[in-house]
């Protein structure tokens, strides 16, 4: 199933949301001008890599937050661009530009410190933004149960768009990575199953559903007041 677009409309710009865009992308770009040989130095340097983590050494822990701007092709790349495009706007719209940055910001280095607990020796580099923005998804879970999302299936070779409940949608999809997480536990390979970070996208999920109520009251509670009382 791959989603085309919700049906929440946002009230405001979500200004916040396409600058992470941006950045990405701007980082991305910058991948796709290295040699293979610098980007493999690049990805290792600002990666995620639970092995060189050292509790004498605070800069170690600056890939937590770099990671969440890495991507490892283009596939990886839009897909999650793609996401955040569906989803971020309209959290961002009930939180609030700052609430949305921190929040986010925090749900991707939740997700990586879920992932590398669980990887604690491996020394391959985790990267991408999905970890935060699977906090965003399970933002959106809690926020707007009623949506729904519009939804590409191919059957037998022909497009079909259908419109699926986006409590539904999004729960499936998290089923599918608590799976995916617990299977690739049983793995040599441990958390990071066919290239996947299941962990980072189960932690931000998680991350997201603990701590968007209080990052979304204030907002929620303004936006009363704004629609039944404009005075």
């Amino acid at each position: 199933m791959f989603p085309i677009r919700d049906t929440i409309r946002s009230y405001s710009f979500p200004i916040v949301n396409w600058l992470i865009l941006i950045a990405n992308t701007l980082v991305f770009l910058f991948e796709l001008s290295l040699s293979p040989l610098g980007l493999e130095r690049f990805i290792g340097v600002f990666g995620l890599v639970p092995a060189r983590l050292n509790l004498l050494n605070p800069f170690s822990f600056l890939p937590f937050l770099t990671h969440m701007f890495l991507h490892g092709g283009w596939f990886h790349f839009l897909s999650n661009m793609w996401m955040l495009l569906i989803f971020g706007d309209n959290v961002e719209d009930r939180m609030g530009s700052l609430r949305y940055l921190i929040f986010y910001l925090l749900g991707g280095i939740a997700a990586g410190f879920l992932q590398t607990s669980v990887n604690l020796g491996s020394t391959v580099p985790a990267i991408g933004a999905s970890g935060a923005i699977a906090a965003v998804m399970g933002a959106y879970f809690l926020y707007f149960p009623r949506a729904r999302v519009i939804t590409f299936v191919p059957l037998f070779f022909l497009p079909w768009f259908i419109d699926i409940p986006a409590i539904f949608y999004l729960g499936v999809w998290f089923v599918s990575q608590l799976y995916s997480g617990f299977l690739s536990l049983a793995t040599a390979s441990g958390a990071a199953m066919g290239g996947v970070a299941w962990w980072a996208h189960i932690g931000g999920f998680l991350f997201g559903l603990l701590v968007a109520v209080p990052f979304g009251f204030r907002r929620r509670r303004r936006q009363y007041f704004d629609e039944y009382f404009p005075w």
